[in-house]
């Protein structure tokens, strides 16, 4: 098979280009004002989105990071303390922002291979009210998880967390950026996950494959607050239909074919296990991420650097390895020639 001509991006789900339906979507995009509230097709993105998650409002922000950052803005005071994960997005990928723009410190727990928090652990981590103790103003918890390979949380597992948060009065939020690919991952509704927390911040720009943007959504009140939150970082738009028009479109025809960029991680993450000195925790490919190590006798940045010679992008991902996450852009072929790439370029080290 000859190697692409084209280059195969597996670097994220984010390089994903706005499809036909979308682009004729934006270019007829009815629009206003949305800092008035007046951009129609804003409003009807950010009342579906809020009918999806089974919540009673929605705010349009335009990233992922943005979204967590005015959520937390939302649930926390100056001082309060925010419970979250070692390996979260919102802690490695986010510039630290709920901390620099918000007062709000971290209170890192150890996560699981699997990217899950301990219950034992969170109980006793939520604060006591005393003289000295910041407030728990909120706990964080990231679905599908990102650093851990896109895995994906049972109910049984989020219902436990969160009914421990519940007992204590403290909220919980939500990253959700890619919640669809865990509906699918789980066969539920994304309503069935998003109604065990407070607020959900969801991602139209990964797997879903809009240019742009995220929303937040939780109970009118708190979406409230949220879109305050995005005035004071400077995330209030205008004209924002013509954006939010592939938005909708994302949400309407995307979703549903998310199982086929499941089954392609699976398929890619098998074919790299079969090759000598390759290393896949295959438990931890549950969804569209696949993270794998190298040959230990090969320098991560050859392989990248190797495999692009040969027409394929994939990232770097630090100690955890190299990463490739499918897409709707990826099909069975593209597929096929990065196993076959990924066999050129590591195989030969254990010939």
């Amino acid at each position: 098979m000859p190697f692409p001509t084209v280059p195969i991006d597996l670097r994220s789900d984010t390089v994903t280009r706005p499809t036909a339906a979308m682009r004729r979507a934006m270019a007829a995009a009815e629009v206003g004002d949305d800092q008035y509230r007046e951009d129609p097709t804003v409003n009807r993105l950010e009342e579906r989105a809020a009918e999806l998650m089974g919540k009673e409002a929605a705010v349009f922000v335009s990233s992922g990071t943005m979204g967590n950052l005015v959520a937390l803005l939302a649930h926390c005071g100056r001082g309060d303390e925010a419970i979250l994960g070692d390996e979260s997005h919102i802690f490695w990928y986010e510039s630290g922002g709920a901390a620099a723009l918000g007062g709000i410190p971290f209170n890192l727990r150890p996560t699981s291979r699997l990217g899950r928090l301990d219950p034992t652990d969170l109980a006793e981590q939520i604060r006591t009210v005393r003289p000295g103790y910041p407030r728990t103003g909120v706990v964080c918890i990231e679905n599908t998880h990102n650093r851990c390979g896109g895995t994906v949380l049972p109910l049984e597992v989020l219902r436990e967390l969160t009914g421990i948060a519940r007992e204590r009065s403290v909220p919980v939020h939500m990253d959700g950026a890619r919640i669809f690919n865990a509906a699918a991952a789980l066969g539920v509704p994304a309503a069935t996950i998003a109604r065990e927390v407070d607020t959900v911040q969801f991602c139209l720009s990964k797997g879903l494959a809009a240019p742009v943007g995220s929303l937040v959504a939780g109970d009118a009140p708190i979406v409230e607050a949220a879109r305050r939150g995005r005035k004071i970082v400077g995330g209030a738009m205008r004209q924002a239909g013509v954006i939010a028009a592939a938005g909708l479109v994302a949400l309407e025809e995307m979703v549903d074919r998310l199982p086929e960029d499941h089954a392609r991680a699976r398929r890619l993450a098998e074919g790299l296990a079969e090759i000598p000195g390759v290393t896949v925790d295959l438990e931890t490919v549950q969804t569209n991420i696949v993270i794998f190590r190298p040959p230990s006798d090969l320098d991560p940045a050859a392989v990248i650097d190797g495999m692009a010679a040969k027409g394929i992008r994939i990232s770097n991902y630090g100690l955890r390895g190299l990463r490739m996450v499918t897409h709707y852009e990826i099909d069975d072929a593209a597929v096929d020639q990065a196993l076959q790439a990924a066999a050129s370029v590591m195989a030969p080290v254990h010939a």
